[in-house]
């Protein structure tokens, strides 16, 4: 899938390149400061918002797998939400369903697919993110990175062409923050499925991305492979790199 997002001047993402297209194959980055590092929200969830219909822009265009769908209907970006999917900082898994039930939800019903057929896939991707031996637990029984991972467990059950991630290792210890850059990038070997990760974390991006992109006070000011990044001139990138450089990488396997 090409053409994920496309973000004119203007709009409510306070997002304001002159005509900035970013053509997303394979694992893109979406890198800013976080909003509670003295900012605003540089508007790097909000733009998966916009992808995905939770926001409406007031101007420009958001592009879809080659559609505009800037004026899309709540109905319509229901087809968008079937092929675009987000994982949530949250998890916003269901509270009364178990693990299994949870990873397994956009399956039930599906034609052509037996219980065995949900009870095998359910079994692999909960085995791929090390989470099989809490499948018959509720949600308020897990840790915040436990619940993250479940969570991208039923974002890949739905099969789209691709997932979105909003902070992924926010709120949860740097052992586990590593350990789910570890599992995201796992499946991204695995299934090759397009996919844009939100994060203020350097070390996640150059761990996952293929290319990143920088926002800075509402304005795309890096576009490119990492190695352009971390060889930047640029003062607020380098600066930024620095701050991030403070915190070690940790790259472990629970």
């Amino acid at each position: 899938m090409t053409d994920i997002l496309k973000i004119s001047r203007g709009g409510r993402t306070n997002l304001n390149p002159p005509s900035e297209e970013l053509s997303f194959e394979a694992l893109q980055a979406l890198v800013g400061p976080r909003s509670d590092m003295g900012r605003s929200g540089v508007g790097k969830s909000v733009s998966l918002k916009h992808i995905l219909g939770f926001l409406k822009a007031d101007s420009g265009q958001v592009i879809v797998d080659g559609e505009d769908v800037t004026d899309y209907s709540e109905a319509q970006f229901e087809e968008v939400r079937s092929k675009v999917t987000m994982v949530f900082q949250s998890g916003a898994l269901f509270d009364s369903l178990t693990v299994r039930e949870n990873i397994s939800f956009p399956l039930d019903g599906q034609p052509g697919l037996t219980v065995e057929d949900i009870d095998e896939y359910v079994a692999k991707i909960a085995h791929m993110l090390e989470v099989e031996t809490v499948l018959d637990k509720l949600p308020s029984e897990l840790s915040t990175g436990m619940k993250r991972a479940v969570a991208i467990g039923r974002a890949f059950a739905q099969n789209p062409e691709a997932i979105l991630y909003d902070e992924p290792t926010t709120m949860v210890d740097p052992i586990m923050a590593g350990h789910m850059g570890d599992l995201i990038l796992r499946l991204k070997r695995a299934f090759h499925k397009t996919s844009i990760v939100v994060t203020h974390d350097t070390h996640l991006a150059k761990k996952l991305a293929d290319s990143v992109v920088f926002l800075q006070e509402g304005r795309v000011t890096y576009f490119g492979p990492w190695a352009g990044f971390e060889n930047s001139s640029d003062s607020f990138l380098k600066n930024f790199r620095l701050q991030d450089e403070l915190i070690p990488a940790l790259d472990v396997t629970l």
